[in-house]
């Protein structure tokens, strides 16, 4: 390696660093749990229903949401799998969002609901990946009430062999 290209390579490297750290201390997104209680019949009765039809739940949690703004979420999927995704949105919220992302950042996945649709504060979902990579859910509610503050919840269950 010649020493322009080694100079070069460590001014990358230091301005990766003071980079990542300016913005670990700003404005970060951070996943934090609440839980409204008024969700747990929901979840209860929705694993029920899909363990019955062979899923399993890989994830879930529980996340502090703000009205209008994205929540964005990282999972990795594999090929061929058969994936179940739901979210839960705040009883109150007027509308509800879900939006799911390949790696290549083409949206795959649109559903939106309101406030007076039969299971209005509920999305569900079922996706199929073409390839074993990353995508990124991004739920939203809004809601009029209570800007800050909301709760969500997902889960994301895998149908296992049979």
């Amino acid at each position: 390696m010649t020493q322009r290209r080694w100079k070069f390579t460590i001014l990358s490297i230091t301005a990766l660093f003071f980079a990542v750290t300016a913005y670990t201390q700003n404005d970060v997104i951070r996943l934090e749990q609440c839980m409204n209680q008024s969700y747990t019949p929901q979840i209860d009765s929705l694993k029920k229903l899909f363990a019955a039809q062979g899923f399993v739940v890989v994830r879930e949690a529980s996340m502090k949401m703000e009205s209008e703004y994205e929540m964005p979420i990282i999972v990795p999927l594999t090929q061929g799998s058969f994936y179940q995704f739901v979210f839960i949105g705040e009883p109150t919220s007027k509308l509800y969002e879900v939006r799911m992302y390949d790696w290549n950042e083409k949206e795959v996945v649109f559903q939106q609901k309101r406030w007076g649709d039969v299971d209005g504060n509920i999305i569900s979902y079922s996706y199929i990946p073409r390839f074993s990579e990353y995508h990124m859910i991004k739920p939203v509610q809004v809601n009029k009430q209570k800007k800050k503050d909301l709760c969500g919840y997902v889960i994301m269950l895998k149908k296992v062999q049979q």
